[in-house]
């Protein structure tokens, strides 16, 4: 096995069991694309084993800082099987629920999210991709019976010098399922919804949202970058007797149309717009709108450090701008899952954009992905979903 040695210094992260490892720590030693290592600091310590990524900045992802384990199938069908358990235990709805989550489960690169009978997996690093075929296998194995879709269709592999895939891996059929989530039926296309077909990170926070409507008594709603309505059914199913929700993806208004129509709610009192979201809330408040409550749940909008400087500037303004349209004592729920953007710098744009609004606001609760997608103690980069649950006083 080839032996990647570290810069003096450069084992602490390791010996902290953090999961990466960049390029400029390694003094020397190389691999084939996904190849497993030997990791060493510089003194000949054995830290663990590794994929390696020539093309990527993040060079080594570790598998085990255990030296006496062996990186092989049986490693990885332990893996998966223990990671769907941990879901299980926490009494987690497996038929819709994110069962593997990279680094967080012990898989890094490997995502597998869950909509009924059919499971989408995400080979994103060159170590899952290696090891792509033992991944398929052990998940086949833990959960017999569902088809498999791959939609490794994202940058990412880009950045790890791998090329785009998606289809079916196992079974295949009509890409759309339905899946059910607090009582609410929602239809999945696994083959062309945005990640992996839909935001199951958002679970909780819907749920939140659906209490608070019912709990404040609030009528009034506006969801924004609205994708297939999520967050307008919770805002509905708790009592709201409006929300208007905006997106760009006229496919996924058409989707939440049909959540609507399902779920036995009236269309023409909820309006869907096909729209940027800072022109409709500049619209709104040139027309002197007020809510009860404004969800604004962004796409990513800075995957990395380095362009956390522009995305800085859009979240600040949308959020300056639903601030401005809350009626007094209004809800704002503000999300960022952008990994460039830590949580401090978050609430930091938000303070900025609510002292450009003329608005003071209460932080009643911070909120982030749902239990299924886990954050591990010694990764502080899996915190990629942050979120703001804020009363305008």
């Amino acid at each position: 096995m080839k032996t990647i040695r570290l810069h003096p210094g450069k084992e602490r992260a390791v010996l902290r069991r953090h999961p990466w490892i960049f390029a400029g720590a390694i003094a020397r030693g190389s691999a084939d694309s996904g190849e497993t290592v030997r990791v060493e600091s510089h003194d000949g310590q054995l830290l663990g084993w590794a994929a390696y990524s020539p093309a990527s900045q993040i060079r080594l992802r570790m598998w085990s800082f255990d030296p006496a384990q062996r990186i092989d199938r049986d490693f990885l069908l332990e893996r998966v099987r223990a990671s769907i358990e941990r879901r299980r235990e926490l009494g987690i709805d497996l038929r819709a629920a994110r069962l593997v989550w990279g680094e967080a489960d012990g898989l890094p690169g490997f995502v597998v999210d869950r909509f009924a009978d059919v499971a989408v997996v995400q080979l994103l690093s060159a170590g899952a991709e290696r090891w792509r075929e033992a991944l398929l296998e052990a998940l086949r194995e833990c959960l017999p019976g569902l088809r498999i879709h791959e939609r490794s269709d994202v940058g990412v592999r880009e950045r790890e010098g791998l090329a785009g895939r998606s289809g079916w891996l196992h079974g295949d059929g009509d890409s759309r399922v339905d899946i059910e989530e607090h009582g609410m039926r929602l239809h999945v296309d696994v083959a062309t919804g945005h990640k992996t077909g839909f935001y199951l990170d958002q679970r909780d926070n819907r749920l939140r949202l659906r209490e608070l409507v019912r709990e404040q008594g609030l009528r009034r709603v506006l969801n924004c970058y609205g994708y297939t309505g999520g967050f307008t059914l919770a805002a509905l199913a708790g009592g709201a007797s409006e929300v208007i929700t905006v997106d760009s993806s006229a496919p996924a208004l058409a989707l939440a149309a049909e959540h609507l129509r399902d779920n036995g709610f009236d269309a023409s009192r909820n309006p869907l717009r096909q729209a940027d979201v800072g022109r409709v809330l500049r619209e709104l408040r040139e027309a002197a709108e007020r809510f009860d409550a404004i969800v604004l749940d962004p796409p990513k909008l800075a995957p990395t450090v380095a362009q956390a400087p522009r995305a800085t500037r859009a979240y600040k303004d949308i959020n300056r701008l639903a601030l401005g349209l809350l009626r007094p004592g209004g809800w704002l729920f503000t999300f960022s899952c952008s990994g460039g953007i830590d949580a401090p710098l978050f609430q930091s744009v938000v303070a900025g954009a609510a002292v450009d609004a003329g608005r003071d606001a209460d932080i009643v609760q911070r909120v982030g992905a749902a239990p299924d997608h886990p954050l591990l103690l010694s990764f502080p980069e899996g915190e990629y979903l942050k979120g703001l649950l804020l009363r305008a006083r």
